[in-house]
C-alpha cells in the first residue's frame, strides 16, 4: 500500500535537495508501539515493539520475523562497525551489546552506584565511541534512583562519562556525517541540542541547533549533507543551520527513523503500530 504525500517545501534549494514529491509506503503493521529502527549492514531492518517486549527483523522480500523475544522493553537500537548490536532496555534500565553470535554483555547500567533511569536511544561512531540518552517517561519516573536525566558517553576504552544533565528529557540522538557533532532531541524543550565532539569523544560547545519544533521531538537522524530528520509531528527535516526544509507527513505519529537499504537512500520510520519507508534522493549518514 502506497500513500503519496507532498512535503511542505521550504527552502529545499538551500540544501540542493528535492522533497517536492514524496511517497510514503507502509511496510509492516499490527504492532503496539514501534521504536528503535536500525539498519544492519547485512541487509535487514531491526525495530522494537516496546509494549509487546520484542525486537523484530524486517527482511526485504520476506517481511517481518521475530528477532528477539523477551527484549526487556527494548527501545533504541544501533549497530557498530563490527556488526555488534547495542540495545537500550527500558525495563532492566541498562544498555546491552550483542555480538554476531548473539552473546550479550551489559555495557552500562549504573552511574556513580545508582541505576540508570531508562536508557532510550543510542548512536555509535565508526571508531567505537557511543553516546546514549537516559530520560524517564511515565511510570519510569516512579522508580528513579538518579535525580537527573542524562546524556552519556561510552568511550571505545575507559569508563562511562556524563555529557549533560538537561532539565528537559533527552530522547533521540544522532551524529553528523563526519562524527564530530552530537545531536540530542529534548522532548520537553522541543529542541535539538548540539555539541562538538573530538576524537576522544569529549563534548564541548553545547548549543541549540533546532528550536520551536512542532510536536514532541523523539528520534533523530542525519543525512550525508548534514540535514537533520526529526520524528515529531511527522518527520521534520532541518538544514545543518536549523532551518526547516520540509515536513514529511506520516499516517501515524512517528517515534523514530533510520536510513537503510543497500544504497542508504531509504528512510525507515517507526510510527505507533506500523513501520513506513520513504525513498529519498540523498544518502543517510552512516557511522558503521
Amino acid at each position: 500500500m502506497k500513500l503519496a504525500f507532498v512535503g511542505l517545501l521550504a527552502c529545499a534549494c538551500a540544501a540542493a535537495q528535492d522533497f517536492s514529491d514524496i511517497s510514503v509506503e507502509k511496510v509492516a503493521g499490527g504492532f503496539r508501539f514501534t521504536e528503535g529502527p536500525a539498519w544492519s549492514p547485512e541487509g535487514f531492518l531491526l525495530f522494537s515493539d516496546i509494549p509487546n517486549n520484542k525486537i523484530h527483523r524486517w527482511v526485504p522480500g520476506k517481511g517481518v520475523e521475530l528477532f528477539r523475544a523477551e527484549s526487556s522493553g527494548a527501545n533504541g537500537n544501533a549497530f557498530d562497525a563490527q556488526g555488534r548490536l547495542y540495545t537500550c532496555e527500558s525495563v532492566t534500565r541498562r544498555l546491552i551489546r550483542a555480538d554476531k553470535k548473539g552473546k550479550i554483555e551489559v555495557v552500562a547500567e549504573r552511574w556513580q552506584g545508582k541505576r540508570l533511569n531508562a536508557p532510550n536511544d543510542i548512536v555509535v561512531r565508526h571508531d567505537g565511541h557511543a553516546w546514549f540518552t537516559d530520560p524517564a517517561f511515565g511510570g519510569q519516573a516512579d522508580t528513579r534512583e538518579l535525580d537527573f536525566y542524562g546524556v552519556y558517553h561510552l568511550p571505545a576504552k575507559g569508563p562511562m562519562e556524563l555529557v549533560a544533565a538537561p532539565k528537559g528529557r533527552p530522547n533521540g540522538i544522532a551524529l553528523s556525517p563526519n562524527g564530530r557533532i552530537l545531536y540530542v532531541a529534548n522532548s520537553d524543550e522541543k529542541t535539538v541540542r548540539a555539541w562538538d565532539v573530538d576524537r576522544q569523544g569529549k563534548a564541548t560547545n553545547e548549543r541549540v541547533a533546532v528550536s520551536a519544533i512542532e510536536g514532541v521531538p523523539d528520534g533523530i537522524r542525519t543525512d550525508e549533507k548534514g540535514n537533520l530528520y526529526v520524528a515529531a509531528k511527522g518527520i521534520a527535516v532541518y538544514s545543518p543551520e536549523g532551518k526547516l526544509l520540509t515536513l514529511i507527513e506520516i499516517p501515524e505519529t512517528p517515534a523514530n527513523c533510520a536510513f537503510g537499504d543497500a544504497d542508504y537512500q531509504t528512510l525507515f520510520i517507526t510510527a505507533r503500530t506500523s513501520v513506513y519507508r520513504v525513498r529519498l534522493n540523498v544518502k543517510g549518514s552512516v557511522q558503521h
